[in-house]
């Protein structure tokens, strides 16, 4: 007979005693467990105990935590979060150096559990450490720790940023100017100004005054502390005043943050980035790759403010750049005297350069988005890549078989579609990694992408042989051909071209023949009965492929840790299929993590339920960050006995497909991913390409004799070629 729901057994250590085997009631009160475990090692004052795990974090037991106390799990008993956090408090003001160090470095450990966190804070512990490092007494490891300590605590969320002293920002504020200074205390420094900025305004402008981007750039060299410094400018980038952001993140370096002025700054910061982070001699781990895309984002959401902006008909100065577009494209051509003479010559060429409205091409422009960030890349091109411009413009305009392809509308468009691609104007994404090396490559890497796709639509125009009536069609195609090679992470714009030479016209529609295959690939009646008995087996090997997925295990990264120490935990199903294994990991594993290492496990019999999405617990919760609509298609959760759930966030829509499917199986319940559809479709119709081969062996059971004279209701003698 199986025990009941409220015990759990457990083993319990103590130092130089055997541990103590017991069966814990979980409705018992935690401190008559605890007097009960003190009593059999013969320990008074059982209230200076408590329960810690023994493996892993070792985090404090709770009335509140003690339900995630599995069988099997191993507790010990150590002194009370109170009693540690008071006799710590001590020791790190003792005068003994040696002493003030091991405490420290227990302490830093220490400040990660919630627990014993709230109690050294109530002790006024996170002023003694600040004092500590305002002094400037401190250095070496004894300052790591301290500043370990510190941020550990912070994070915690129970004391306001905001009533950290100016004295204390700018002593960690001197740690990252000083040229010489150990890399542990730097990447702490920078962490804790990330965090200041992150969550409090008042303390944001605190520290732009103390740390000028010409500072943190000379630390992007350093691949121990490049991380580091690229989340504190992104965080100050992402916290500056509206007014503010296209001053200080497009001109940085000399000044301070609050005043930059130098684009030289903002050209030696991404070739900084590109030479030593993208293209340096190590692996882009996760959390990197996760502030270059975060980096990108607010690059590209620099653009929001002209992609919102609507021209203004009457603005002279707008005006102009429409006529440097019509002097440009047509140079030369003296304009005739008279006022009608010229309104209708103006009028002609408008309708040569492609916009809608040949009598005022400024309405074109009235329209967000994209508003005037069309006529910004409109003008690029035409005073950057002027051939370009004047080929592109005269090669349609002299046209007269209705094929000639709208400039003007065709940029406009084009823009919209690339805010769209590009998610201009979005919130990054906590848990997205998908940044692009290529626009790392060029100090105007917007305006460059734009110049190769209108060529591309020109190109693709031509190819489809289009007239107006097609020019949906055409940006549907165009918008494939973008996505397609962006998806191919090309390093550079010349890249892109390349990639995009190989994604013509007729490329395009190979592809999309072949994914059709799998879709309506053949439709007559005995084809669509194969298919039927063909996809019980199919679906069995899909399922096959997901459980093993499943048992080699994935790494998920934690979601909302805002600070550079990388937080993962990896899951895995036991290979008998009957236990999910998961556990916290130091850093991202590299191949398959053994199930010794995963401390906590979930029977599959005890798994009620899969969540996914806006119905999972975690995406309920507030978050530091916005969560997006990318986060929510990563979601899922599993629940459990008794109300438990177990939180995931796939790292890529590839991964939540094979969890979520693999979960699903592991219930007896459908797998309804889009990649099953895909890896279905795709595999039934190679098993029945494969069958197709040798019609000989195509048999329907119990098919009826053909009737003299009458066609047979299955035809076998299609021609299937």
């Amino acid at each position: 007979m199986p025990p009941p729901a409220d015990i759990v057994k457990v083993a319990i250590e103590w130092p130089g005693a055997n541990a103590q085997l017991i069966e814990m009631d979980q409705k018992r009160p935690l401190s008559s467990i605890i007097r009960e475990v003190c009593d059999g090692w013969s320990l008074s004052g059982s209230e200076q105990f408590a329960l810690r795990y023994a493996d892993g974090p070792q985090l404090y037991i709770t009335e509140q935590s003690r339900g995630d106390i599995k069988n099997g799990t191993i507790l010990r008993l150590a002194i009370s979060p109170a009693r540690a956090a008071r006799q710590l408090l001590e020791r790190i003001q003792s005068h003994g150096i040696d002493a003030r160090l091991e405490a420290l470095k227990e302490l830093a450990k220490l400040s990660a559990d919630p627990t014993f966190a709230a109690e050294f804070i109530n002790m006024e512990g996170i002023g003694t450490l600040a004092r500590l490092v305002e002094s400037g007494t401190h250095f070496g490891e004894m300052l790591a720790f301290t500043l370990t300590a510190f941020l550990e605590l912070m994070d915690h969320g129970i004391v306001s940023w905001d009533l950290i002293s100016l004295s204390f920002i700018k002593q960690i504020a001197g740690y990252v100017n000083q040229p010489m200074v150990d890399v542990s205390i730097l990447q702490r420094s920078l962490a804790i100004l990330e965090s200041m900025v992150l969550n409090s305004h008042s303390l944001y402008h605190r520290v732009a005054q103390e740390i000028t981007v010409g500072q943190l750039i000379g630390h992007l060299s350093n691949q121990e502390i490049q991380t580091y410094a690229i989340a504190l400018i992104n965080a100050l980038f992402l916290k500056a005043p509206e007014d503010r952001r296209q001053e200080e993140y497009s001109n940085p370096l000399e000044q301070h943050l609050t005043e930059m002025a130098s684009t030289l700054a903002q050209k030696h910061l991404r070739s900084i980035i590109l030479n030593h982070v993208i293209r340096g001699n190590r692996p882009i781990k996760a959390e990197m790759a996760h502030q270059l895309y975060v980096l990108q984002v607010l690059t590209f959401n620099l653009l929001e403010e002209r992609m919102m902006t609507k021209m203004d008909p009457n603005d002279q100065a707008q005006r102009d750049i429409i006529f440097e577009l019509r002097r440009i494209a047509f140079d030369g051509e003296s304009d005739p005297t008279g006022t009608e003479k010229r309104k209708a010559m103006y009028t002609k060429d408008y309708k040569m350069l492609g916009f809608t409205n040949h009598v005022n091409p400024a309405m074109d422009f009235t329209q967000t988005p994209p508003g005037m960030l069309a006529l910004d890349n409109m003008l690029y091109l035409a005073k950057v890549h002027q051939d370009t411009y004047i080929r592109i413009v005269l090669e349609n305009s002299s046209r007269e078989d209705k094929h000639e392809c709208p400039f003007g509308r065709c940029a406009i468009e084009l823009t919209r579609m690339l805010c769209e691609i590009l998610q201009v104007g979005e919130l990054p994404n906590e848990g997205c990694n998908d940044y692009h090396p290529m626009f790392f490559t060029h100090d105007r890497a917007w305006e460059e992408f734009f110049c190769v796709c209108i060529q591309l639509l020109n190109k693709t125009w031509k190819e489809m042989r289009a007239t107006a009536e097609d020019f949906n069609k055409v940006m549907q195609v165009v918008r494939e051909q973008i996505t397609r090679a962006l998806a191919m992470k090309p390093s550079s714009i010349d890249q892109l071209k390349n990639k995009l030479r190989g994604l013509n016209y007729s490329e395009i529609l190979r592809l999309r023949q072949s994914e059709r295959m799998s879709q309506d690939d053949f439709q007559s009646p005995p084809i669509i009965e194969l298919r039927e008995r063909i996809q019980p087996e199919i679906l069995e090997l899909i399922k096959q492929q997901r459980l093993n997925r499943l048992c080699e295990g994935s790494c998920f990264r934690k979601l909302g840790n805002r600070r550079r120490q990388e937080k993962f935990w990896f899951c895995r199903l036991s290979l008998n299929h009957k236990v999910l294994h998961y556990g916290d990991l130091d850093e991202s594993p590299q191949g398959e993590v053994p199930f010794e290492l995963l401390s906590d496990k979930i029977p599959v019999s005890d798994i009620k339920s899969v969540l996914t999405g806006k119905d999972c617990p975690h995406m309920k919760e507030k978050s530091a960050l916005k969560q997006n609509k990318e986060v929510l298609e990563l979601a899922f959760s599993v629940l459990y006995d008794p109300d438990e759930t177990l939180n995931f966030v796939a790292p890529n829509k590839y991964e939540y497909c094979i969890w979520t499917d693999g979960l699903c199986a592991l219930l007896g319940r459908e797998m309804g991913s889009d990649l099953t559809r895909s890896d279905l479709d795709t595999l039934i119709s190679m098993e029945m390409k494969l069958r197709l081969l040798d019609l000989e062996n195509i048999t329907i059971p119990e098919a009826p004799p053909p009737v003299p004279k009458e066609p047979s209701s299955y035809n076998f003698s299609y021609n299937y070629s």
